[in-house]
């Protein structure tokens, strides 16, 4: 093992494509971190405000983004100046590069002999899988500006990718995205949570929950259709910009909490029933979150749900921790809330308690600084016949043709 006081007496420089908010990217940061005690850190746009208390007192090198006013609120709008503005940083004098998320990070120019990891949270999707929605949206003369300015863009992130020594993906879902459209291969490590929080109540309340961004990819109104139909209370926990429109389409069982303080949201989560969720989410931190206080999780069965969750439905002899259903669609929420509550006493809150430490902060320190020591001392397994590095490990899986059928839908107000 390389030792840890080796670590920090090399040069570190730590990529990450802007610290405007707090989110799963930035707690990911945070726990490399933790594991580079001495790395300098640069950025497309900084915030400082928003910085956690781990990095306030780093040393952070912004570009010149960060210098254009309400850049941070209009981030998205200056992707076609992340290129040049990546280039502009300067890591000829440091050993060890690891960049992180974004679509212009794992560009960084390192010196020759240097060492570069990227801890990627998703190829770019509007870019990729997501190319053709993305450009349905637009109005019929910006398409082809559009995908002229991806075509372009798809060139350069390729490209980059193959600069890099080494990927770690955040689950074996982006794993695949990787191989598919950087033909690279990666070790997975899951990004960091911090289990440590959680805690099981003696009772809980009548009432399920949903953490999330009130944005359209997080697809609150399918749970929120599905909660009128069935007249659940539903308690949504989050800000965004779709805030509005959702509150107008919720009916009365459905409350809106807006954002809330670690302390107040341990309360929601300890005495919830269960936790809802609509999106694909390459990892999804808030189903593990979830899981930490004990709380089943009924999920959309994509993305990282499959690697996080124990579905009921596939998974009859292990303790279960959620239910997956198959569809984004409100018809199978219903069913998937029924379900549930069918099963509701099997569900063993101190196992899925112990499901969730897998993933706890720890974990992961102890993965990345296993992977750092391997690409240090030239042994990084995406440099290694795609053969010897494949790892299958069993997602937890997808609800199947044999489930049983689901009960026809009709109003809950009165189960328990």
């Amino acid at each position: 093992m390389f030792p840890h006081n080796e670590l920090s007496k090399m040069r570190v420089a730590i990529v990450h494509p802007w610290f405007i908010t707090e989110g799963g990217g930035e707690r990911v940061i945070d726990a490399i971190a933790e594991v580079c005690p001495t790395a300098d850190f640069f950025t497309l746009i900084l915030d400082r405000s928003t910085l956690s208390p781990n990095l306030r007192h780093r040393n952070i090198q912004a570009s010149f983004l960060s210098s254009i006013p309400k850049g941070g609120r209009f981030y998205q709008h200056l992707m076609p100046l992340y290129q040049l503005a990546t280039a502009t940083f300067d890591l000829s004098g440091y050993d060890l590069v690891i960049s992180s998320g974004g679509p212009a990070t794992k560009g960084v120019i390192v010196a020759q002999g240097a060492r570069h990891i990227h801890y990627c949270h998703s190829p770019v999707r509007f870019l990729w899988d997501q190319f053709p929605v993305w450009q349905k949206r637009l109005p019929a003369p910006l398409r082809p500006v559009f995908a002229l300015n991806a075509h372009h863009n798809r060139e350069w992130d390729f490209s980059s990718a193959q600069r890099v020594d080494e990927f770690i993906a955040n689950s074996h879902f982006v794993a695949q995205r990787i191989r598919t459209y950087y033909r690279r291969s990666s070790t997975i490590i899951y990004p960091p949570v911090d289990t440590s929080r959680g805690y099981v109540a003696r009772e809980h309340d009548d009432y399920f929950i949903c953490v999330a961004r009130l944005v359209p990819n997080k697809r609150i109104e399918l749970l929120i259709e599905a909660c009128n139909i069935l007249r659940v209370n539903l308690v949504i926990v989050g800000g965004g910009p779709e805030r509005k429109s959702l509150e107008a389409a919720a009916g009365y069982t459905i409350r809106f909490l807006g954002r809330v303080d670690n302390a107040a949201l341990s309360c929601l989560y300890a005495q919830a029933r269960a936790f809802l969720f609509a999106a694909e989410e390459d990892f999804g931190i808030a189903l593990v979150e979830a899981q930490s206080y004990g709380l089943p999780v009924i999920a959309y069965g994509g993305g990282g749900a499959l690697e996080t969750v124990i579905d009921a439905n596939l998974h009859p002899y292990e303790a279960p921790t959620g239910v997956l259903y198959e569809d984004q669609t409100v018809e199978s929420v219903c069913q998937a809330i029924h379900q549930f509550v069918r099963l509701e006493a099997q569900f063993d809150r101190l196992a899925i308690q112990d499901h969730a430490r897998r993933f706890d902060t720890a974990t992961f320190s102890r993965k990345m600084l296993n992977a750092i020591t391997d690409v240090i001392q030239h042994k990084s397994p995406s440099l290694m016949p795609r053969e010897e590095h494949e790892q299958h490990a069993r997602p937890f899986g997808l609800p199947g043709a044999e489930t049983n059928a689901h009960p026809s839908l009709h109003p809950m107000s009165s189960i328990r």
